[in-house]
């Protein structure tokens, strides 16, 4: 991989279809790859490196579209060293947001929103930075005890969301009873599966 380039796996406009900015317009940068291997994760395609670039040509694809808003997703971004990406947009007004799994720590302060979506040995410094928390609900019996134990990392106006896995109907209605019962939190769906894009 030649210096400074990231791996990427596709670069695409569509609309944002989980968390609080649910069908705002965004340019997703999915970086490919990612160490965890969660056994239900939904897009195992971007373990695939389709193209090397480097920010600069990432910024170019992202201004081919009307949206001056940004979503950094995987595989896990932070697994790759994406700073100088980080600062170009920043630099050239794109409104940064970023989707982790928080395993990797980076420097969030050119970042409008950070979401974490814990899986496996988060760091404990990405929670607390954190504008958004998101945490799955599946079929596993303590999956919903799990997510709550994050909640004690939310800084002052962050937002914790819960998503039921897949849109199945049982773990939606776990994530109901789990909100009946801790009327703080927000439901996230996967609108992007609901209404079918990508």
């Amino acid at each position: 991989m030649s210096s400074g380039s990231l791996k990427v796996n596709e670069i695409f406009y569509s609309l944002q279809g989980e968390g609080p900015y649910t069908g705002c317009a965004a340019v997703f940068v999915r970086l490919a790859g990612c160490s965890m291997g969660c056994e239900w994760y939904d897009t195992k395609y971007s373990q695939k490196t389709n193209a090397l670039m480097h920010p600069e040509e990432i910024l170019k694809e992202i201004k081919k579209y009307a949206c001056p808003r940004a979503i950094i997703t995987g595989g896990e971004p932070c697994e790759q060293q994406i700073g100088p990406l980080l600062k170009l947009l920043y630099k050239n007004g794109v409104e940064i947001h970023i989707e982790t799994n928080g395993s990797a720590d980076i420097d969030s302060g050119l970042v409008k929103c950070l979401t974490v979506s814990p899986k496996k040995n988060p760091s404990e410094a990405m929670l607390k930075k954190a504008d958004v928390i998101k945490c799955v609900i599946d079929a596993q019996e303590d999956s919903a005890r799990q997510a709550l134990q994050y909640q004690k990392y939310l800084k002052p106006g962050a937002v914790f969301c819960i998503q039921p896995e897949g849109n199945k109907q049982e773990n939606l209605t776990k994530c109901l009873e789990l909100i009946k019962q801790n009327p703080q939190i927000r439901l996230s769906v996967q609108l992007h599966k609901l209404i079918n894009v990508k």
